[in-house]
């Protein structure tokens, strides 16, 4: 007897499991991806409209000093100094530096790279800044207190000591700040990263910028809301900074930088951001252990302090950057087609604002940092979420000081 296998019916087959597929509505897709193009396309308007500082300046025959806080910059310090003594177009400018109780050697560093300059002084801080102040604070107010004792002194610079100038720079900067009549301006360096992690995150804080405001429109008034600066390097008409307090007026703030401009402007003077481009270049910071512990120490101030404000913007981020370039890998048909131009967006951004920054074409490492970006803005609200964690620990410190509740910074 012979037994022959017979098909079974079509209704009786076991289902096979779909796969899991991502299904966003396209409109949702879409939505995020238009987030990304207007963010890009002010990124756009900002490359072409920020002022650039420009090597051709008219020398500067006013007083002009330089002031640099320091503490642990032995390795960064003398390169500075360097830049320093060889700027031109300044005849009567003065630089002195701030060493703020370092442990590493600075001052032997910095007396080194002087070599009896005569425009050059070293200040030295015995202890750590006073009840109230961040260090950085507290350093830049001893500096300026220095710098009055001429009387005759006009602006006033104001230099981290990771900044890297070109001999025309300072000039470049003051012809800025009496050209456009302003009471400070900022110009804005290039940053320099060299680590996976210096490249994932450093870029954010231009395009953080770049993506969101009209620079050269809000600058024309005094919204304070509005302000842009960068602490690495500001340029102060005296009288102005004079008037608010200098220092003392952000005495605690754990962004001085951005207050300090805010205070000029409820004062009624405007201040100014600028592009350095080739002028102006900084590492801010060296490795992922050193950018996360410098970031940590003051992010937590985002948004106002605020975690729901954060936890808002961090949804925003997702929408724009994180929802598009998953449906651009998972999807199909339209939500795969409005993700991938939402990702196109994401990283033409990036790619404008280094442009910005650098006044130059993007090179193969700028490429592959703009691929990257909605990995950058999980790295960055990642580091936002430790900040505020560290804060309420009171676990914030920085080269060696431990930072109390409510303050963010220490001298650079």
């Amino acid at each position: 007897m012979r037994f022959t296998a017979r098909r079974r019916p079509d209704s009786f087959r076991a289902a096979a499991p779909a796969r899991p597929v991502l299904r966003p509505s396209a409109s949702l897709v879409a939505a995020g991806a238009g987030l990304a193009a207007s963010c890009a396309v002010s990124t756009a308007w900002n490359r072409l409209t920020v002022p650039r500082l420009s090597p051709g300046y008219t020398p500067v025959t006013e007083a002009v000093t330089v002031c640099v806080p320091a503490r642990n910059e032995a390795a960064r310090i003398p390169a500075l100094i360097g830049d320093l003594r060889a700027q031109t177009g300044i005849p009567r400018l003065r630089v002195l530096v701030f060493d703020d109780a370092s442990t590493d050697g600075t001052v032997r560093r910095v007396l080194e790279s002087i070599d009896g300059d005569p425009r050059c002084a070293l200040l030295y801080g015995t202890g750590g800044p006073p009840p109230g102040w961040t260090g950085k604070a507290a350093a830049c107010r001893a500096l300026a207190d220095a710098a009055e004792q001429s009387a005759d002194n006009t602006v006033l610079v104001f230099l981290d000591a990771d900044i890297r100038l070109a001999p025309d720079a300072l000039a470049a900067a003051v012809t800025e700040l009496r050209r456009r009549d302003t009471a400070l301006v900022s110009p804005w360096p290039q940053q320099q990263a060299r680590t996976l992690p210096e490249r994932l995150v450093q870029p954010l804080l231009c395009w953080s910028w770049s993506s969101t405001l009209p620079v050269a429109c809000t600058d024309r008034g005094i919204r304070t809301s509005t302000v842009v600066a960068c602490g690495q390097f500001l340029v102060f008409d005296a009288d102005a900074y004079r008037a608010i307090g200098g220092h003392a007026a952000v005495a605690d703030s754990a962004t001085e930088d951005l207050d300090i401009a805010r205070a000029l402007r409820r004062a009624g003077y405007r201040t100014r951001l600028v592009a350095a481009g080739v002028l102006a270049r900084t590492r801010m910071y060296r490795g992922g252990g050193e950018l996360a512990a410098g970031y940590r120490r003051w992010l937590w101030s985002a948004y106002g302090g605020s975690v729901p404000a954060g936890l808002v913007v961090a949804a925003v981020a997702a929408w724009a950057y994180w929802l598009p370039p998953l449906a651009a890998v998972f999807g199909r048909g339209p939500v795969r087609r409005w993700g991938l131009f939402g990702y196109a967006a994401a990283c033409a951004g990036r790619l404008f604002s280094r442009g910005l920054e650098t006044g130059q074409r993007p090179r193969p490492g700028d490429l592959a940092a703009a691929a990257s970006h909605p990995v950058a803005i999980t790295a960055y609200f990642f580091l936002w979420a430790r900040s505020h964690r560290d804060r309420r620990r009171n676990a914030l410190t920085w080269k060696g000081r431990p930072l109390e509740a409510g303050k963010g910074l220490d001298s650079r």
